[in-house]
């Protein structure tokens, strides 16, 4: 069974930063593709950030583009969402995923193209100016 346990969201100032981890079971986050999405009140799931370290590859949104960055702990099978320079705009339910797949198949499309087979419950952000 695969659980996907996210932590470290919380209320920070705008301008600030957050580092949100993600602990997986059931699931090798190692050479897969994983990932972040977010969610506001209204609006659909929208895919952030997505990665695969054995790939070397990392796809992000162009909202978030320079200010976060996923990355993996292997050795620990966890995932990670740094996210820096914070606006009010970035506030949202934040998802960690894995097992995820392109809608249309193909790889290089931009995570908003992504969907996932495991989600977590999600960690509120809240950033206030």
């Amino acid at each position: 069974q695969v659980q996907l346990v996210e932590s470290g969201g919380g209320s920070v100032q705008a301008g600030g930063s957050l580092r949100l981890s993600c602990a997986a079971s059931g699931y090798t986050v190692s050479s897969n593709w994983v990932g972040w999405f977010r969610q506001t009140p209204g609006k659909e799931r929208e895919g952030i950030a997505v990665g695969n370290t054995g790939a070397g590859l990392a796809y992000y949104g162009d909202s978030v583009t320079g200010r976060f960055t996923i990355s993996q702990d292997n050795a620990k099978n966890m995932m990670y969402l740094q996210m820096n320079n914070l606006t009010p705009e970035d506030t949202a339910m934040y998802y960690c995923a894995a097992g995820l797949f392109p809608q249309d198949g193909d790889y290089s499309k931009g995570p908003t193209e992504w969907s996932a087979h495991y989600w977590g419950q999600g960690t509120q952000v809240t950033v206030f100016s």
